[in-house]
């Protein structure tokens, strides 16, 4: 027997696997969402909770979300935005910075609602002016982040002198 989707048992007609021809996805997930704050999370919100189970929320707002205060007064937000009867269930995570501490990560895990931290280069994207300037200056927060369970989740993009299109290919 193998496992189909849902982790539902499949039965194999013989002794072998045989490949899965029904795959159902009930709840897709979303690993990449932006709901924004204010007028635009009311809106994305509603939006998300149509199709989506869970949703990884970006913490690139104005400001950032880099504690773990600020990472459950955000989901409290996103929650009230939900539609009665809605199950979408955010999944929170910190903007990383060149002074994000170690104290910090062991908060976010200790919330029980931060699930990863997000790397933005400084000045690569949307609300990244206050990302990370060089990798060098958060290793210690990368170690007690693998020592705590939290994913790192990587905006891919070059920053500098490079040309706008070619931003991700030269990361």
């Amino acid at each position: 027997m193998g496992r189909g989707a849902g982790n539902k048992m499949c039965s194999a007609s013989s002794s072998e696997e045989q490949p899965i021809q029904h795959l159902e996805i009930t709840r897709p997930d979303d690993w990449h969402h932006h709901f924004r704050d204010g007028d635009a999370l009311r809106a994305t919100v509603p939006f998300a909770a149509r199709t989506f189970g869970r949703a990884i929320a970006m913490p690139n707002l104005q400001p950032p979300v880099t504690t773990a205060a600020l990472a459950v007064a955000y989901r409290e937000r996103l929650l009230a935005a939900r539609p009665e009867g809605s199950t979408l269930e955010p999944l929170m995570t910190l903007y990383l910075k060149d002074d994000t501490t170690r104290e910090e990560i062991i908060a976010a895990k200790e919330s029980g609602i931060v699930i990863a931290c997000k790397l933005y280069p400084k000045g690569a994207t949307t609300n990244s002016h206050g990302g990370v300037s060089d990798v060098e200056n958060i290793h210690g927060v990368l170690d007690e982040m693998e020592a705590q369970g939290l994913l790192l989740l990587v905006h891919g993009e070059s920053t500098g002198n490079v040309d706008i299109f070619h931003r991700e290919r030269t990361f």
